[in-house]
């Protein structure tokens, strides 16, 4: 999946790697953890199928750097992802199958384990807030604003799962203290 994202951010335009860590940082790494090794090992591999193109530029003073470009090829095969007709919600959860097992815990520890959900939940979707600002200043940079939308859409999602996830483990941490 990280080949698409990455293919999803040089369809908008030419980038370096770093360029594109950056762009992760500020909008997909709220739902797709990448780290900046696996970013330029993605970027190896695609460049091995076509998908895209390195071209060194040379600079006066700094390092040389390699722009990447996406190719014919590589915008057909993100493309042809984005019609795939599998949509499909992912049904495994770390998270649910660690929570179906705590019964084998103290209280105490589930009762942590669950303040510190609320607590990340509630921090996560106080930082998707700084996603409106992020989304109006790089739809300047796209060919079509259109995108910009979409990129809403998405953040609209995080907060609304973080928001979630926040009451259900305050839910939780309730139900845990009226326990007898």
């Amino acid at each position: 999946m990280l080949k698409y994202g990455i293919l999803g951010l040089l369809n908008y335009g030419d980038m370096t790697g770093y360029e594109i860590r950056e762009a992760f940082n500020s909008s997909l790494n709220y739902f797709w953890n990448a780290q900046t090794s696996q970013i330029y090992r993605e970027l190896n591999e695609l460049e091995k199928n076509g998908w895209i193109v390195k071209n060194n530029v040379v600079q006066v003073g700094k390092p040389n750097k390699n722009v990447c470009t996406i190719t014919s090829s590589g915008k057909a095969e993100f493309l042809r992802w984005l019609l795939e007709d599998n949509i499909h919600c992912e049904s495994r959860s770390p998270l649910l199958m660690k929570i179906f097992f705590m019964g084998e815990l103290p209280k105490e520890n589930t009762l942590d384990f669950f303040k510190k959900l609320n607590t990340s939940s509630t921090v996560n979707e106080k930082m998707l807030d700084s996603t409106d600002n992020s989304i109006n200043f790089y739809k300047q940079y796209v060919p079509d604003e259109k995108c910009s939308i979409f990129w809403q859409m998405t953040a609209d999602f995080g907060k609304r799962y973080n928001k979630m996830l926040a009451e259900w483990s305050q839910n939780c941490i309730d139900i845990l203290n009226n326990e007898g």
